[in-house]
């Protein structure tokens, strides 16, 4: 299940994207059109920035904007940026492996099922991008 977190990210991404005109947004006007709490939406803009997704532009005329077309932006990119793993459990993650306390990884009927979930989830999640899930086209 997606985070609040997570949910944000993508309702201002997605804002973003709709109302891409080359100028900066400022983040009062995400949070208010998008019904984000501003301190969250703040902390969320700039875990973007920081992944390269976002730029922004500091004074009058500042805000965000995207540093690359939405249509480059993967979903899984961001999913795994605000959430960490998309796989179910840590033995089965491609970028966050851990190993299971207890489990004998070699006979787990269970982590052999959800390296499948993780493999068709991830054939979706790598396909899609921002511009997708923002109905606009590039």
């Amino acid at each position: 299940m997606l985070s609040m977190k997570t949910q944000y990210a993508f309702k201002a991404l997605m804002y973003l994207a709709q109302n891409d005109s080359g100028e900066p947004v400022l983040i009062a006007e995400i949070a208010e059109k998008k019904n984000i709490p501003l301190k969250f939406l703040e902390n969320i803009l700039l875990e973007l920035k920081k992944a390269g997704i976002l730029s922004s532009k500091k004074g009058k005329g500042g805000g965000y904007f995207f540093n690359q077309p939405p249509s480059d932006v993967r979903l899984a990119k961001v999913i795994r940026l605000i959430e960490g793993p998309i796989a179910l459990l840590p033995c089965v993650s491609l970028n966050f492996y851990q190993k299971c306390k207890n489990c004998d990884e070699r006979n787990c009927g269970l982590g052999n099922v959800l390296k499948e979930v993780r493999d068709a989830t991830l054939i979706i999640l790598e396909s899609k991008t921002v511009a997708d899930i923002a109905n606009i086209n590039l």
